[in-house]
């Protein structure tokens, strides 16, 4: 099965949901069916592979392609989970195929690269063409929520002792699989996340004056970061090809009971990193400026993921070469910065240039009907064969 649709249809066929730190179980959560099902079909090109863990359960899966010891090494990079399924119109994990879209979980994000550079990637194994580089398929786990698959992943090549047979050496460039059209981004932002608290002191609600109201305090924190969220777009001047650096307050959760004073009140923030910035050090200057500006205590929780943002300066060459399998398959194409964030990033701080180039549009990623162009995924295969061929 080397067909990109075909395999697009067993890979969304496969629940891979990850739980975003949420306490759920069941079937859909995790990757160990996905690793499974991947490991039995590089077994049928007769690929060996290799599985790192990163969470209880939860696997790096990396193949090799070998064209030689004097041929550079290029990794093929596509994680394995998904979203979660609330909110869904479609049946998630039933790939249906119309008018030349493929419907399903994960069928844009990013299945569907993945699927391309599986296609590619058997291509490669049975006709092994003249000037082909090495290739390494990394399937990564975990990173929709906080990337802890390809942070391991780096440490194969950049801590003493991690390596694999597959991996044991730097490669010399790496392409991230994600939904950009075709086009090829050289430059991304990167997310900080953490929680701040408010705490105050619990009261029956028929006497509210005998407590404090951390909900009232998170109140101020809150008009607070809204004042910042402008200030930023003053302070720091926007990447030409990202966009501003932001912050954005996703989460809110406090008390206990509508007739109790709540003593505590948290929210989960979101601050998007542009090129330049350093991603732990937004965190003190948030705090600075609310400390400077409002008049209530709070408390800044630890980061559970810290951003690293991709930069286009020393990728350029590399996208280059990207943009002409490109535009030997689907046309001519442009180098981008996009908003949202890849795995590219971290590949590129551990001294590997990187770029993300996939099929379908971020624009249908996580959505309730999410789905990819067929053609697109087709052409998407022939790119990255293309690019790894040498041709």
């Amino acid at each position: 099965m080397h067909d990109p649709v075909e395999l697009l249809q067993s890979l969304v066929a496969i629940p891979s949901v990850n739980p975003m730190g949420r306490n759920v179980s069941g079937p859909e959560y995790g990757e160990a069916r996905m690793t499974a099902f991947l490991e039995d079909w590089f077994a049928t090109l007769g690929v060996t592979t290799e599985k790192v863990e990163v969470l209880p359960g939860r696997f790096n899966l990396l193949a090799r392609y070998d064209a030689g010891p004097d041929r550079r090494t290029i990794l093929l990079d596509a994680h394995q989970d998904t979203v979660p399924v609330d909110g869904m119109t479609i049946p998630p994990f039933e790939p249906v195929i119309k008018e030349d879209k493929l419907f399903g979980r994960g069928a844009c994000d990013v299945k569907g690269g993945m699927a391309a550079m599986l296609a590619a990637f058997a291509r490669l194994v049975t006709q092994r063409p003249a000037e082909a580089a090495n290739v390494v398929m990394s399937c990564s786990c975990e990173e929709e929520a906080e990337a802890l698959g390809v942070k391991d992943l780096v440490k194969l090549w950049s801590e003493p002792g991690r390596g694999i047979s597959s991996l044991n050496t730097a490669p010399e460039v790496a392409v991230v699989a994600e939904p950009t059209d075709l086009d090829v981004v050289v430059a991304h932002r990167g997310a900080t996340r953490w929680k701040l608290r408010t705490t105050g002191r619990a009261c029956h609600s028929s006497r509210p004056d005998d407590g404090v109201n951390a909900i009232y305090k998170m109140g101020q924190v809150l008009s607070g970061l809204e004042a910042f969220a402008a200030h930023l777009k003053q302070a720091i001047p926007a990447h030409p090809l990202c966009g501003p650096a932001t912050i954005s307050v996703g989460r809110i959760e406090g008390g206990l009971s509508v007739n109790t004073v709540p003593d505590r009140c948290e929210i989960e923030i979101d601050r998007r990193v542009i090129p330049g910035e350093d991603g732990a050090a937004v965190i003190a200057d948030c705090e600075e400026y609310l400390r400077k500006n409002i008049d209530v205590d709070f408390e800044m929780l630890p980061p559970w993921i810290t951003g690293i943002s991709l930069s286009d300066e020393h990728n350029g060459e590399l996208a280059d070469r990207m943009l002409e399998s490109v535009a030997a398959v689907a046309g001519p194409h442009k180098k981008v910065g996009v908003a949202y964030g890849t795995n590219a990033s971290r590949i590129a701080a551990s001294g590997v240039p990187s770029i993300v180039c996939g099929p379908g549009s971020i624009n249908q990623a996580h959505t309730e009907a999410e789905w990819i162009n067929i053609n697109e995924l087709r052409q998407a295969a022939d790119i990255y064969y293309r690019f790894c061929a040498g041709e």
